[in-house]
């Protein structure tokens, strides 16, 4: 006989007690416990990675990309705009006939010992939603600034054109040189010879 018959023969009259089924349940339901934790933290851990890759295309390297609604040609529009930081945007929107539409800006301010600085996120959203001279193809030239669309072509003398823009408590005084720019001031209409 073999070391392997003898043992069993010296075992096979033992019999586990019902206490020894019910600990092997409790561990195993341990177990699914510690696994379900972990399915738990691997679940958490890929929420944290698809949360820091969203930031991080957003943030594209530096800029913020927010979607704001802006008055485009006197309708509220919505707009998708990139700001790069360094004073700078680019913006997309959908015009009325379904077409995407691409327009960008920007510029530096002055500080009060005469350095310049790039214009902050709002001082160019503000620039966004300043008022617009537009000249259509049919010869007619329009203001356009927040819902107000003003026909301004038999305005002009001598090349010059001087619009009030009121909207709620603010107003604006605009001039307006023919195909030459446009200027605003918020206390008098400006001479055509202080801009461009």
């Amino acid at each position: 006989m073999t070391n392997r018959e003898k043992y069993k023969q010296a075992f096979s009259v033992l019999h586990t007690s019902a206490d020894f089924h019910l600990e092997v349940e409790k561990m195993n339901q341990r177990r699914k416990q510690i696994k379900f934790k972990k399915v738990i933290a691997c679940v958490a851990a890929c929420t944290v990675i698809i949360g820091s890759a969203t930031a991080a295309y957003a943030a594209d390297l530096g800029g913020i990309q927010r979607t704001v609604q802006l008055w485009i040609h006197g309708d509220q529009t919505e707009v998708t705009v990139h700001f790069d930081g360094s004073g700078n945007y680019t913006a997309d929107y959908t015009d009325p006939d379904g077409n995407t539409q691409h327009i960008g800006g920007g510029g530096v301010a002055f500080n009060p010992d005469g350095s310049e600085r790039p214009l902050t996120e709002e001082e160019l959203l503000d620039e966004m939603n300043s008022p617009e001279a537009k000249y259509l193809d049919d010869g007619s030239v329009w203001v356009y600034w927040f819902d107000q669309k003003i026909d301004i072509t038999d305005k002009f003398e001598n090349g010059v054109c001087y619009v009030q823009l009121v909207n709620g408590e603010d107003t604006l005084y605009m001039t307006v040189k023919f195909k030459k720019g446009s200027a605003t001031s918020p206390h008098r209409y400006l001479s055509p010879w202080e801009f461009n």
